[in-house]
């Protein structure tokens, strides 16, 4: 009921306000405004008033439009990235070193024997096409299964419209419009089979692809590494581990500044492309060092033996180590990030750092830690930090276990998966290089995983000279024999030995940093400007036009509730179509006839009635009624 009360009065006090119409509330508001223009145009003549009508409706066109770019440009949320350079004590970065060679050969010999020796055929074939030249009656028969199940063909290409595909192992020989390789002569081409078939050369099978190389050796060099790995994805991990290079016979020397070190300082990973690897100053179980100087006598010495004599031929043309330098905590993608160590060589490496901090969300859409990434981390087993080659790896192992049952060897696995092999994925070769070639799927991971929101990056600056020279080799290599096997006979060679230097070039560190290009502040300073540029208005003005729009929207209120009673009113008259009654109509139908005055004198003085008890109605003409909705007598004292 008080509310009521109130809403009434609010309505009583705004009938006192600028005026009832929206008219005189317009005219009021140009009258009493700051902003410059809507007041000479009520106060001009007829063609002035015109003039000013157009100037501050163009004018004020122009200031929405330009709000409208300036809110546009806030919510696109640019950065600007700034570079400073500052001096600090800094952790020595993790530093992960391989072999190039994953395996000892003399330990995997016997699981790629029968693959090494079609691997050798397949040589003499491609050297030597024309039957009969080679030693392969002499020798044992080959296991073709392997072969038929991801074959290699040659291409020969003399006749360009008319290319002959031709199966090394195959007599028969099949025209090729459509498959034509780069070279100018012979090319060979990587087949894949699927669906369950162990060959695509079976009748009726579609489903093949032709992988076409310029040159013999990039083919049989991803065809064994691709048949290598199915043999060995059948092979426990332990087992792996110790048929790699193991940190004892890998590490010879170790010194970190002025302190000694050895392989024990090191942690050992298993890296499915590089085999055993070890990483120094990965800060995993305990603190990460501080370099106390640059220069490369406050750095890492590495002297390393990569027994070269023990690489597995067909699986590794490249020799050296393979290291890499990254934060602690972050696992190695050496494929991507790693560089090689020349055998024979001392390899000096300056570190430079730079760090990168980039903005999140909305400003960009990078990760803190990667925990809003769709994606599931297959590399978390390792407890390392996130990065986008995990993200993206982990994208493609899940894509491929979903596809084609089964995850590749080169990549970490869930739990109840199984790594894809000949024998129980007959097609896995196929489905990976459908998988590996698709845009479709490459982009699906792309737009899943996200930049981290903070890296370190390191720049190195790289040098080598010949280590060790010739006068000193023969005493050196004597030494770390003896080290090593105990033994004084000589057990390395040039061919084997790698010394590194790690060291920071020196203490200045980059800062790449992110900032938002437009804040609040100046958004509003921007919208602040145009309207007082184009207007001459403040924030006051601003404040004045909310004040004549809410009056507006009152008015408003006044005029529904005015229909709402016209309405009421018309229904009432539709109800009672007749004139109300007068007031002296009123009265004479509630008279008492019971009251009336009576003629006494009609009858005998003796027989004149006692008054009857009761009470007359009162002896009025008029009526006063007040109506419901009258206000209080305070109301206009208020």
């Amino acid at each position: 009921m008080n509310l009521k009360k109130y809403f009434i009065r609010a309505l009583h006090r705004l009938q006192k306000g600028p005026g009832y119409t929206y008219k005189e509330l317009l005219v009021w508001y140009c009258d009493n405004t700051n902003t410059h223009g809507p007041k000479r145009i009520i106060k001009e003549g007829p063609k002035k008033k015109l003039i000013w009508f157009f100037l501050t409706l163009l004018f004020a066109s122009l200031v929405f439009w330009q709000w409208g770019i300036l809110i546009n440009t806030y919510l696109s949320y640019n950065v600007t990235s700034s570079l400073s350079i500052g001096f600090k004590t800094m952790k020595f970065p993790a530093v992960t070193v391989c072999n190039a060679n994953p395996f000892k050969y003399s330990e995997v010999k016997h699981l790629l024997k029968e693959l090494d020796r079609l691997i050798e055929a397949a040589l003499e074939r491609i050297l030597q096409p024309t039957p009969g030249n080679s030693s392969e009656n002499a020798s044992p028969p080959l296991d073709l299964e392997l072969w038929h199940q991801i074959p290699l063909v040659l291409i020969d290409e003399h006749d360009k419209d008319n290319p002959v595909i031709v199966d090394i192992f195959e007599s028969n020989q099949t025209a090729g419009g459509n498959q034509t390789a780069g070279g100018n002569q012979t090319a060979v081409g990587n087949q894949t089979s699927a669906d369950n078939q162990t060959a695509c050369s079976h009748q009726g099978s579609d489903n093949c692809t032709y992988r076409n190389f310029t040159s013999a050796a990039q083919a049989v060099t991803e065809w064994y590494i691709l048949q290598s790995t199915s043999i060995l994805s059948k092979v426990p991990l332990q087992e792996r581990i110790r048929m790699g290079y193991q940190a004892e016979d890998m590490i010879l020397a170790c010194l970190y500044g002025a302190e000694p070190c050895n392989y024990k300082n090191f942690t050992q990973i298993y890296h499915p492309d590089h085999g055993n690897c070890y990483i120094f100053n990965w800060g995993m179980d305990e603190e990460a060092l501080n370099s106390s100087n640059p220069g490369a006598e406050f750095g890492l010495k590495l002297i390393l033996d990569i027994s070269q004599q023990d690489y597995i031929p067909y699986l590794s043309s490249a020799a050296g180590a393979r290291l890499m330098l990254h934060q602690q905590k972050s696992f190695p993608f050496l494929k991507d990030q790693g560089i090689y160590a020349m055998a024979g060589t001392e390899t000096s490496i300056g570190v430079l750092v730079d760090e990168l901090e980039r903005m999140g969300y909305p400003y960009s859409d990078c990760t803190m830690n990667g925990s809003d990434v769709p994606v599931k981390n297959l590399y978390s087993q390792y407890n390392t930090s996130y990065s986008i080659q995990a993200c993206l790896r982990s994208c493609f192992q899940n894509d491929m276990i979903e596809i084609c049952g089964c995850g590749h060897y080169m990549f970490p696995l869930p739990e109840r998966v199984n790594y894809c092999n000949n024998e129980d994925n007959p097609g896995w070769a196929y489905c990976y290089s459908a998988l590996r070639s698709s845009i479709r799927h490459r982009q699906i991971c792309i737009d899943s995983c996200k930049e981290t929101c903070n890296d370190t990056q390191y720049k190195m600056t790289i040098s080598m000279a010949d280590w060790p020279s010739e006068a000193s080799e023969d005493w050196i290599f004597h030494i770390l024999s003896y080290e090593r096997d105990m033994s004084t006979n000589v057990t390395l060679d040039r061919n084997g030995i790698i010394k590194l230097n790690i060291y920071f070039q020196e203490y200045n560190y980059r800062t790449i940093s992110e900032s938002a290009a437009t804040t609040i502040v100046w958004l509003l300073s921007s919208l602040g400007g145009q309207f007082g540029f184009w207007m001459g208005g403040s924030v006051l003005c601003l404040i004045e036009f909310g004040e004549i729009i809410i009056d507006a929207l009152w008015i408003t209120v006044i005029n529904v509730i005015s229909w709402c009673k016209g309405l009421k009113q018309k229904r009432v008259q539709a109800r009672y179509p007749d004139a109300p009654p007068t007031v002296s109509e009123l009265v004479e139908a509630h008279t008492n006839l019971g009251f009336q005055h009576e003629d006494t004198d009609a009858l005998p003085r003796d027989e004149v009635l006692p008054p009857e008890p009761g009470t007359p109605p009162p002896n009025y003409d008029s009526l006063r009624v007040q109506p419901l909705d009258v206000l209080g007598p305070d109301s206009d004292a208020e």
